[in-house]
């Protein structure tokens, strides 16, 4: 028998399923999710189809039922920096509220959600603030202090993953009385912000470290790519790539080991004696346009040579007229993973990547002179290759996991949380603190065949 029932709201595809259900052995009592094309992934793979919009589920009526474990990746636009940042005071922000709804008539006892970083900034105090206060008049304790966590400060060994992922997790515990539960509610994050034990995000390295039930790395050898042409760079984007490879060669022909840490910005370049800055130029801006000028007159026999063999750089648009280099000592543009974004080229080593984002900004491998594919943005995310996204576009893949949790993350936060808690989870779920408590540290080796949850009886 099902050692504990969960709820999984604003699903998506299902990332806290694989933490909750195929690596803790809970059953599911309920999924919901509005997004159609989110429902049939977290169906194809979990055989549940979610329910719909949460917001008949628990105003018309209580539909969702008795559970032990809530966890709801609510949405994330009121607070992301993508959006304009209302909060609470947006209407997509008043969803907090039919969770809280269910917190006040089912009172499961672990709660775990999960957001985006800038919940916890300083535009969002006071929903924070608003968020902990309802949720201890619930009966709750949970964390004054919001915890943010990324799935590149966990070891491999613990179902880490290297992706920067800052997001925020809410964790919190069912203990009834609401003044038991501020006098237990603690002050600090349930973990900080940094690497677990001993591990050092710097050893990550994308096409060597091993990862995931099958033990292979993120980035798969091109044979293994499904229709990986679909995945190759455009000649526009590889003239682009090119351009800037050899910027970055002619310098370290000169000698440069040190390339600059700040936007290199080509339309601006200029000498230092004859440099102008119009009066009203924001500090950050003018200081850019200083260190751009300083650089261009300590290299500029290098730099015009470059410009004068690239016509000037007329073939490229403004924003591909700017290199953000952050790859260190890196020697060769190529052997960086690259973003194109509208701030420039953006190039990085190839350790960790940035954080999968629901819009179509994917990694470019240099070496490889494609984007990562749909299966390694989904390794990123934690889930295993089994995990599949049959007759999906690509676009959609990518959406959806840039929207989802991180199972890696997930997991910890949950093992961190229900070990912190064990005493007080032990007098309303004991099943669920041993299934948790005795599930293996790394969810890689529990995904590792594809495990199928159907809604508890």
């Amino acid at each position: 028998m099902p050692s504990f029932r969960f709820v999984d709201l604003f699903a998506g595809i299902g990332g806290f399923h694989a933490t909750l259900g195929a690596v803790n052995g809970g059953s599911l009592a309920m999924a919901s999710e509005i997004d159609a094309h989110a429902a049939a992934i977290y169906a194809q793979n979990w055989d549940q189809a979610p329910q719909g919009d949460i917001i008949p589920l628990t105003e018309d009526v209580m539909a969702v039922p008795h559970h032990d474990v809530l966890s709801a990746g609510f949405p994330c636009q009121p607070f992301s920096k993508s959006g304009f940042q209302r909060g609470i005071n947006e209407a997509r922000g008043t969803l907090f509220f039919n969770i809280l709804r269910i917190l006040q008539e089912r009172k499961p006892a672990v709660v775990m959600l999960e957001n985006v970083r800038n919940l916890a900034g300083p535009r969002h105090r006071e929903t924070w603030a608003t968020i902990v206060r309802l949720m201890q008049e619930a009966g709750y304790k949970v964390s004054t202090q919001p915890t943010v966590f990324s799935p590149h400060f966990l070891p491999p060994e613990l179902g880490g993953r290297p992706q920067i992922r800052d997001r925020v997790f809410i964790m919190a515990t069912y203990v009834g009385d609401p003044d038991r539960a501020r006098k237990l509610s603690p002050s600090e994050p349930l973990v900080p912000r940094a690497a677990v034990g001993n591990w050092n995000p710097d050893d990550w390295d994308i096409f060597k470290t091993p990862i995931g039930p099958e033990q292979r790395p993120l980035v798969q050898p091109d044979h293994e790519v499904e229709r990986v042409e679909d995945y190759r760079l455009s000649e526009a984007d590889s003239y682009v790539i090119d351009v800037w490879a050899d910027f970055v060669e002619r310098l370290r022909r000169k000698g440069v080991s040190k390339l600059p840490g700040f936007p290199i910005w080509a339309d601006e370049f200029a000498h230092l004696d004859a440099l102008e800055i119009d009066e009203g130029t924001p500090a950050w801006k003018a200081d850019f346009l200083r260190k751009n000028a300083t650089f261009y007159t300590e290299h500029h026999d290098v730099i015009d040579a470059w410009l004068h063999a690239h016509g000037n750089l007329r073939e490229l648009p403004a924003s591909r007229r700017k290199l953000e280099w952050q790859a260190q000592s890196t020697e060769d543009l190529r052997e960086t993973v690259m973003h194109l974004r509208p701030s420039g080229l953006r190039a990085k080593r190839p350790t960790y990547l940035p954080a999968l984002v629901a819009i179509t900004q994917t990694s470019i491998l240099g070496s490889r002179g494609r984007r990562i594919s749909p299966r390694e943005a989904a390794r990123l995310q934690g889930l295993p290759d089994w995990f599949g996204f049959d007759g999906q576009r690509d676009a959609l893949t990518y959406k959806q996991l840039g929207n989802g949790v991180n199972v890696g993350a997930a997991n910890f936060m949950l093992r961190t949380h229900v070990e912190r808690d064990a005493k007080l989870i032990e007098e309303t779920s004991p099943a669920a603190l041993d299934a948790i408590l005795s599930a293996p540290l790394n969810p890689d080796e529990a995904l590792g065949e594809p495990t199928r949850l159907t809604r508890a009886a």
